[in-house]
């Protein structure tokens, strides 16, 4: 009987934590979703540590903050460094939750991988409230239906590189994106920017979109 792809979730802490953003509230609530999903799902709070342990991991989901906050001294290990470059060399899926497109501002690859960053003073977002997402089919052909969800609506990220949207959100009259997937080298890469808090996990619609972003982000890509 095959084994389930594994998934580890990379949860906020230290100079990855913020005072917005509840990860050790929504990081089991992420790992939840990823489990019905079919993955046999970790979580792992030491963010830079982890990087040196993802052999064998099928998806690296990072639902961690920015940590060019307060302390900028601080740098990613190259060891920690290393092991993300190889393991996106290999294969890896990967997912970014919400403020990830501010995250791992240490990590060369990282910002070429997922294909969008939040720029400071560029980026904004409205206040947080319920938002109307609209769907497209992902390049396998899922297709999660649209849903209303509470959460923050990310503005005017910075786009590097091709990328499919599968979500959108409206913004004073102008369609954005809140959802992608992309490929980068042979790792397949999804971007979720919703997820700011546990309400937004309250959402049936959104948790299938997560679902489906994580099982086409894990396939081989072959």
């Amino acid at each position: 009987m095959p084994s389930s792809p594994t998934a580890l979730v990379l949860s906020g802490s230290g100079r990855y934590a913020d005072p917005w953003h509840p990860f050790d509230r929504t990081s089991p609530l992420l790992a939840q979703v990823l489990v019905r999903a079919g993955f046999d799902t970790a979580i792992d709070g030491d963010v830079d540590a982890a990087m040196t342990r993802l052999d064998g991991v099928d998806l690296l989901v990072v639902n961690a903050g920015d940590p060019w906050g307060d302390d900028r001294t601080a740098t990613a290990p190259a060891a920690s460094v290393a092991g993300f470059d190889h393991a996106l060399e290999r294969g890896m899926g990967l997912l970014a939750v919400h403020c990830a497109v501010a995250s791992l501002r240490d990590y060369p690859s990282w910002a070429p991988a997922i294909g969008g960053m939040w720029v400071p003073q560029a980026s904004w977002h409205p206040e947080i409230g319920d938002v109307d997402i609209a769907t497209a089919p992902l390049p396998d052909g899922t297709h999660a239906p649209g849903f209303t969800v509470f959460d923050e609506r990310y503005c005017r990220l910075q786009q590097f590189g091709q990328r499919t949207v599968v979500a959108t959100h409206e913004t004073d009259g102008e369609r954005m994106p809140a959802a992608w997937v992309r490929t980068h080298g042979r790792a397949r890469v999804a971007v979720d920017t919703l997820g700011h808090d546990e309400r937004s996990y309250e959402s049936a619609g959104h948790r299938d979109l997560i679902a489906a972003l994580a099982r086409w982000a894990a396939a081989d890509p072959a």
